[in-house]
């Protein structure tokens, strides 16, 4: 279990890891897991739960519960960095370009975004 208090919000998250039950469905899952997160607004009060039941290759020996909790959040810090790209702001994932003219375009992206950001704009307003 963990808890943050940052951004104005309380955060606990819990995980439950279990051995990988044989049958999955996935050859080579080693553990499965269920993870929930409890958010309370401090300004509101407003409360939200999430659960996320996940698998991995990874054995009890090379991760324990508190070792799969922080990489299933590291990850999560990765795609905040991506979601103004891939949500309907840009909507990155939708582009059918390819080589040289999709990095120019992604570039050109994140320009527009740390620019709106360092302004203190809305990304979404912003771009409109």
């Amino acid at each position: 279990m963990t808890s943050d208090r940052a951004h104005g919000r309380d955060e606990l998250r819990t995980i439950k890891v279990l051995p990988a039950p044989p049958g999955l469905g996935f050859p080579d899952a080693k553990q499965v897991m269920l993870i929930e997160r409890h958010v309370t607004d401090r300004k509101t009060g407003k409360q939200s739960a999430v659960a996320v039941l996940a698998i991995t290759n990874l054995t009890p020996r090379q991760a324990d519960p508190e070792t799969l909790l922080a990489l299933v959040r590291g990850h999560w810090q990765i795609e905040v960095l991506h979601w103004p790209r891939d949500s309907a702001t840009f909507r990155e994932d939708a582009h059918k370009l390819k080589t040289t003219r999709a990095r120019i375009t992604a570039t050109l992206r994140n320009l527009a975004i740390n620019v709106l950001r360092l302004a203190g704009e809305p990304i979404a307003a912003g771009r409109q």
